[in-house]
């Protein structure tokens, strides 16, 4: 699965470019050490198959790689860390 990294989303697009799924998480403030996960979509047609899953897992890497502190207002990403506490040292 490949999915595009942006500085703010990550996202996963069809070969016509439509968008299918993608976790977005805007900068709180201007220090841009911090991130609001605040959008996790997966199309109806993917739903099912842990895409949600793979996109928090990439979103996790892509956190650690830029040494970012997260507020989780997503409902989706709120449940994620509630079920995986070894990533709670992420959340301001």
């Amino acid at each position: 699965m490949d999915f595009v990294h942006n500085e703010n989303q990550i996202a996963l697009y069809s070969e016509n470019n439509d968008l299918l799924a993608e976790i977005t998480f805007p900068y709180t403030d201007t220090k841009k050490d911090t991130v609001n996960i605040n959008h996790t979509f997966v199309d109806p047609s993917l739903r099912g198959q842990g895409i949600a899953g793979k996109l928090m897992a990439a979103l996790i890497d892509e956190i650690t790689k830029r040494d970012l502190k997260v507020v989780p207002t997503c409902s989706y990403a709120q449940g994620w860390f509630r079920k995986h506490q070894e990533y709670g040292h992420l959340i301001k």
